[in-house]
């Protein structure tokens, strides 16, 4: 008896910690344009947050932007209602994060896809140049018309830098293949219209490539779309996509911002928080390529031993990839 109040006791302890725990750590994700379900890079987001959710227990808040002027408010407002850790997603929101981390120097922030050089902000940045490389290469190996082409969407550097690095693949497999090339636009719909990005695909199959690599957000799905429609093979991006086209999708570039995310909250519970900058490549399983039931009959024995020996390459340093961020001249 006198053991069983003493285990009741415990139990009743462990879930007023836990509860006390999810009053008091209230972490938060502010989303950019395309939102928690763009299948991309904000739902990897949401997975991570949502993965920290599952296994805490404590709940997290989030907000998807859906114009310009709400970065700011949403991480003020955010800040002002005492929530922390506040990870901003997208290079977008930096100018924003910089301005209201300085207003709240005792809350901590994270960014990812920029650097924001603040004592409180964490700056988690992706080698996404070495993630396309492994895709171009099995774009390149893959392609019987030996055309090839990418769709981004909006056209900063931090897409020219998957758009290298596909073209180096690419290049490395095949060197004579040619890669056609298209951005979606110079503002934030360009992340949000699916539409285009199927034309922009249907121009690409019609000038003779049969194999499209997006890194364009929601946009990107109507990249797939029209691959899957033309009988043509696509490569998603951010996420494991491979499962919106089973069979048509060759593979995705997974960036792995969930993990990013998840790691971030944890940290800041567990009193593990660095400010500073994280730069998460093949090395750190930040990148990579993604193999599954849907896409294991496009992917042969041949391709899969000269991707994985370009990866390990590509760590050991024996194989540079080009980075566009460092050198925007790219060769390829």
């Amino acid at each position: 008896m006198k053991t069983t109040t003493i285990l009741g006791a415990v139990a009743l302890a462990a879930v007023m910690t836990t509860g006390a725990m999810a009053e008091t750590f209230k972490p938060a994700v502010v989303y950019d344009f395309g939102g928690r379900n763009d299948r991309s890079f904000n739902e990897s987001a949401y997975k991570g947050a949502l993965q920290f959710e599952e296994r805490t227990g404590i709940r997290f808040r989030d907000f998807e932007i859906q114009n310009p002027s709400q970065r700011e408010q949403a991480l003020r407002n955010f800040a002002r209602r005492g929530l922390d850790p506040i990870i901003t997603i997208g290079f977008a929101q930096a100018a924003a994060l910089e301005k209201v981390a300085k207003e709240f120097p005792d809350t901590h922030f994270a960014i990812v896809d920029s650097v924001v050089d603040l004592p409180n902000v964490r700056s988690i940045v992706f080698k996404e140049s070495e993630g396309s490389f492994l895709v171009g290469l099995l774009a390149a190996m893959s392609s019987e018309s030996n055309t090839i082409s990418f769709v981004g969407g909006m056209d900063i550097p931090l897409i020219r830098k998957f758009s290298c690095g596909y073209k180096q693949g690419a290049k490395y497999a095949k060197p004579d293949i040619k890669i056609i090339e298209n951005m979606t636009g110079t503002t934030g719909a360009a992340w949000t219209d699916p539409l285009k990005g199927g034309e922009l695909a249907r121009s690409q199959f019609a000038r003779g490539a049969d194999v499209v690599f997006h890194a364009a957000g929601l946009t990107g799905t109507g990249v797939l779309q029209a691959a899957a429609d033309e009988g043509k093979l696509g490569i998603g991006v951010d996420s494991n996509q491979n499962h919106l086209h089973p069979g048509s999708v060759l593979t995705s570039m997974i960036k792995a911002v969930d993990v990013a995310v998840d790691k971030t909250m944890t940290d800041a519970k567990e009193g593990k928080w660095t400010s500073g900058v994280e730069v998460l490549g093949l090395a750190e399983n930040g990148v990579s390529w993604s193999y599954d039931e849907y896409n294991k009959p496009l992917i042969t024995a041949e391709m899969q031993s000269a991707v994985e020996k370009a990866k390990m390459d590509i760590i050991s340093g024996k194989l540079e990839v080009h980075d566009y961020m460092v050198d925007s001249t790219c060769p390829f």
